[in-house]
């Protein structure tokens, strides 16, 4: 009898040790799959300056474990530079008045340069500045000369678009548009067009 009863209770804790051990495997699982995802089929390549590595867009959880998602997103943000799953990251967006002056300045490439014409259909080169700049709602200036002295000294290599640029010794400005180039009314015969910054000799930049 009291060998029948110790056989029992020895069961008991075989059992009682089996269902632990089960648990604790399914706990390992499911904390080894979130600390170490597989790597599913939709992860893309992504370019550094060391080579390409894999990352994955998602984490895969373990199926059946109630309460949980079949997978989370890792919502890694994008880094200037650097080519996610979710594409190259997106420049940031220009905007305010310097903008404003910008795109206004490009809406009258082609109209004919008159000396004295400040706009809206002819212009000389200050003429063109302080008109685009009036799009945005600042006032400036009407000479060249002035206009070179309003606002705040931008260096060359600091440039940004909006930014009044002004050459030949501050007789002539236009208005950077960025990546190396200026919007100018240039001179008789001439239309406004867009140019090299190089093509013409820096005199100066200020920043309204």
């Amino acid at each position: 009898m009291a060998t029948t009863t110790v056989k029992r209770q020895v069961q008991g804790m075989q059992r009682t040790a089996r269902r632990a051990a089960a648990a604790g495997a399914v706990g390992a699982a499911a904390v080894s799959a979130l600390l170490l995802p597989a790597t599913p089929a939709s992860a893309q390549p992504v370019n550094t300056p060391v080579g390409t590595i894999d990352v994955p867009d998602q984490i895969q959880l373990p199926a059946g474990i109630p309460g949980l998602p079949e997978s989370l997103p890792l919502n890694i943000p994008a880094i200037p530079g650097i080519i996610t799953p979710w594409g190259p990251a997106a420049p940031r967006p220009q905007s305010g008045p310097r903008q404003a002056a910008v795109n206004a300045a490009l809406s009258r490439v082609g109209d004919p340069y008159v000396y004295g014409a400040a706009g809206p259909d002819a212009f000389d080169c200050s003429g063109l500045v302080q008109w685009s700049y009036a799009q945005a709602g600042v006032s400036l200036p009407r000479t060249s000369y002035e206009q070179l002295n309003t606002g705040s000294p931008v260096s060359y290599d600091d440039l940004e678009p909006g930014d009044v640029v002004s050459f030949y010794g501050g007789s002539h400005s236009g208005i950077y548009v960025g990546d190396g180039n200026v919007v100018h009314a240039s001179t008789s015969g001439q239309p406004v067009k867009v140019a090299p910054i190089s093509s013409m000799p820096f005199a100066g930049a200020r920043r309204i």
